[in-house]
């Protein structure tokens, strides 16, 4: 909860006294300048003759937001542990914590909305949120930059649903929800939605006109039933509470796919001290493991002439091409007393899906011993990520 900390200052009665003493017309203003603060972590303002003007954040240290409840906040810090970047939080209660591996990263656990927030005042410069949430309440903002859109997890669509039942029955798109003749200005479509920026926009940009929308939030599929609106606003995962409560998307109605996005505020990349180089190593330690994710290192012995011999068997099957191709190289042993290299070990990486037709086609052409182990990180020679991030910002 903010505290709020007033101050009162005392003057010498000599000083006070004139003011007791006689009348003060009322066009003499008095300008006077505060600065108000509390721990609600946004930025000191300065308040002169009732303007506000807002001071740039003192602070050295970098600051990352991340989710502080849901399933969003359990993936996230999951997909930073496996990235050898765990967060080390002393209380649970506690909403500032760190990550070891990186020096001079402040770790803050916010609301999604307010982590997009307090990138825009610069209160942060790194988050970790939901595309929908940079989307609704970054509004567009030029400051907001996504560093990598694409962490897997989080997948859902912000969608418009509407009733199977009564006179939606017929209705599957949003051309004919938009043509349909009940709606007029005395009668708009009425819908329901926590997404008060992204509906109405998507609404506009679909020549949907006699629309009105009213803010919600929590159990949205039950307001159609209740007669407090027409149609939904929602984020859609599967959709298995859509059908349980007989509302259904329609053709034309996804206005965004969403999914887990690292984002950063342009400003901080490019003036705070620190918040490039460490978005790099963050982005660089992502793309690593991402890359990695259901890739297989396949590992055989293969009897052959020479290594380019072997090698050109290996290339002459679809699945064992690998990554770049093949490593090659002779094992060595001792054969009448002679050292020999009558074998060669081949390593490829191998995608999970193509992993059991690999192995039968290494088989096929003489390989065995075959060792499989999952790929844990892929470091390229620069992720194309972080050359387009510089790009964007001009460096």
């Amino acid at each position: 909860m903010p505290v709020v900390q007033t101050i009162f200052l005392q003057f010498p009665p000599a000083a006070i006294s004139p003011f007791l003493s006689c009348s003060i017309p009322a066009s003499n203003n008095i300008p006077v300048k505060f600065t108000v603060s509390c721990c609600s972590l946004a930025s000191p303002v300065t308040v002169v003759n009732g303007n506000v003007e807002k001071m740039p954040s003192e602070r050295n240290e970098v600051r990352l937001g991340l989710p502080s409840k849901g399933r969003m906040a359990i993936d996230t810090l999951d997909l930073l542990k496996d990235c050898q970047l765990s967060v080390k939080q002393v209380n649970p209660r506690q909403y500032v914590a760190e990550i070891p591996q990186i020096s001079n990263l402040e770790v803050w656990f916010q609301r999604p909305k307010d982590i997009v927030r307090k990138l825009v005042s610069g209160d942060l410069d790194l988050g970790i949120v939901g595309l929908d949430t940079v989307s609704e309440y970054g509004q567009g903002i030029e400051d907001l930059i996504l560093v990598h859109e694409a962490l897997d997890y989080g997948d859902c669509r912000l969608s418009v649903a509407i009733p199977k039942y009564g006179i939606f029955e017929n209705i599957n798109s949003l051309q004919e929800l938009a043509q349909m003749p009940q709606w007029t200005p005395e009668r708009p479509l009425r819908v329901a939605t926590g997404f008060t920026y992204l509906g109405p926009k998507f609404m506009k940009e679909n020549g949907l006109k006699n629309v009105t929308f009213s803010s919600a939030y929590g159990a949205l599929e039950a307001v159609p039933a209740m007669g407090i609106a027409d149609a939904i606003v929602d984020l859609v995962s599967s959709g298995t509470t859509l059908r349980e409560n007989n509302l259904k998307e329609i053709e034309g109605g996804v206005m965004l796919e969403s999914q887990a996005v690292l984002v950063a505020s342009r400003k901080s990349l490019n003036q705070r001290k620190g918040v490039l180089d460490i978005t790099h190593e963050i982005l660089e330690r992502l793309e690593a493991h991402l890359r990695a994710v259901d890739q297989f290192t396949v590992t055989a012995n293969m009897r052959g002439s020479s290594a380019e011999e072997v090698a050109e068997r290996i290339l002459s099957q679809t699945s064992l091409s690998g990554l770049q191709g093949p490593t090659v190289t002779p094992v060595f042993c001792k054969r009448d007393g002679r050292v020999t290299a009558d074998y060669y070990a081949i390593v490829i990486c191998v995608p999970k899906k193509a992993l059991y037709k690999s192995v039968q086609q290494l088989r096929a052409i003489g390989g065995s011993g075959v060792l499989i182990s999952p790929l844990t990180y892929f470091f390229d020679e620069e992720t194309p990520r972080w050359s387009q991030l510089l790009l964007n910002l001009g460096l």
